[in-house]
C-alpha cells in the first residue's frame, strides 16, 4: 500500500516539475535550512520550533550577540572615550552572562 502511494506521489511530482508548476516557489535554488534538533528531547522539539519560528531567542544568545557587536565596535572605534564606554558596557554584559549561566548550572 505505502509503496503504491509513494509511486503515485513521485509520479505527481515529476509531472508538476515537467509542467513548470514548481518553478516559482520561494527559495528555489537555495539550500534547505534543516534544523538539527536531535540534541533536544523529542517531547520538547515542537516547543523549541515554535519559539524559534516566533523570533524569540534565549537571553544568553542575545547577550552573546550583543557582546560580539560591542567587541566589533571597540575594534572599529578611533575615539578613546567611546572605546572606554563600550569596554565598560562589554564588561557589564559579561557579568550578566556569567551570573545567568551560574544560575542555570546551580538549578540543575
Amino acid at each position: 500500500m505505502f509503496n503504491a502511494l509513494a509511486q503515485i506521489a513521485e509520479m505527481k511530482m515529476r509531472e508538476a516539475i515537467k509542467n513548470g508548476e514548481l518553478d516559482n516557489l520561494p527559495g528555489k535554488g537555495k539550500p534547505l535550512e534543516i534544523d538539527n534538533m536531535s540534541f533536544i528531547p523529542a517531547e520538547l522539539r515542537m516547543a523549541y520550533r515554535i519559539i524559534k519560528n516566533s523570533g524569540l531567542v534565549p537571553v544568553e544568545v542575545s547577550l552573546n550577540k550583543d557582546m560580539d557587536t560591542l567587541k566589533k565596535k571597540i575594534e572599529e572605534s578611533t575615539n578613546e572615550k567611546e572605546r572606554k564606554f563600550l569596554k565598560r558596557k562589554l564588561i557589564e554584559l559579561g557579568v550578566r552572562y556569567k551570573i545567568l549561566m551560574e544560575k542555570r548550572i546551580t538549578r540543575k
